[in-house]
């Protein structure tokens, strides 16, 4: 899985696109790791919690191993680092992902957003956007920031 990461990243930035790609199951993978790190980011700080938060998406969510998890998390770190918008990232996930599977991310992009106990307004306006990009309706987002804020708080107690 490390290698198939590393070896996708260095294919796409090599060859022309043209509209037209299949993406593939790593393609995925980073996107959903690479919103989720630019959600934990935004806010200035990438702390123990958010990471974690991401990890256990990565292992729970996509089937990686902990090591496969943290190797997407430090690449997606780098490419949202390099990425000048998150266009490249939301069209993969609207094009790859159910719409199940898209409310489900933005949970879990509430629940990074939650990790320290607030929510900044740089995240708030962040998923919100994100939301629109991936073709979540705002009902549905507010319904996972819901689900986000009954999970953390059942994974507090």
């Amino acid at each position: 899985m490390i290698d198939r990461i590393k070896a996708f990243l260095i294919d796409r930035k090599a060859r022309p696109t043209t509209g037209q790609e299949q993406h593939s199951l790593d393609e995925f993978h980073l996107a959903a790791a690479a919103l989720l790190v630019e959600v934990a980011t935004v806010d200035q700080t990438f702390d123990e919690a958010e990471r974690g938060r991401i990890v256990g998406f990565a292992r729970d969510r996509l089937g990686l191993s902990e090591e496969e998890a943290a190797t997407l998390v430090e690449t997606a770190a780098a490419e949202v680092a390099e990425a000048t918008q998150l266009f490249g990232f939301t069209r993969s996930i609207a094009a790859g992902f159910s719409y199940e599977e898209r409310v489900r991310l933005m949970q879990t992009l509430w629940e990074v957003a939650l990790a320290d106990g607030t929510v900044d307004p740089f995240e708030d306006q962040l998923l919100r956007r994100i939301a629109g990009l991936i073709h979540v309706t705002d009902r549905d987002r507010a319904a996972a920031r819901k689900q986000a804020r009954a999970a953390l708080r059942g994974a507090r107690t």
